[in-house]
């Protein structure tokens, strides 16, 4: 998804962050009042959101393959050797 826009409303329950793609894509994410205060960090905690969700949806939310896979999938776990460690 190649990332076109970004549209924010603001609702009774919080924040709805729609990020639209070029082929008319669309990953919405909710944002509780009680996590942003601001239409920015509404947005910023959204992405954050999908961060943390991108490790579940590769390998069966297993370990990076290397710390390019790390860095491209914001999968990023100090605690664990990447694999290309020798002990």
């Amino acid at each position: 998804m190649h990332l076109l826009e970004t549209k924010v409303a603001h609702e009774r329950t919080g924040w709805r962050i729609d990020f639209v793609g070029d082929d008319g894509e669309v990953v919405s994410i909710k944002v509780a009042d009680g996590h942003a205060a601001s239409e920015d960090e509404a947005i910023e905690r959204a992405k954050e959101v999908m961060v943390q969700l991108t490790a579940y949806g590769t390998r069966g939310g297993g370990r990076s393959i290397n710390s390019y896979d790390a860095a491209s999938n914001g999968n990023f776990e100090d605690d664990e050797p990447s694999l290309d460690t020798w002990h």
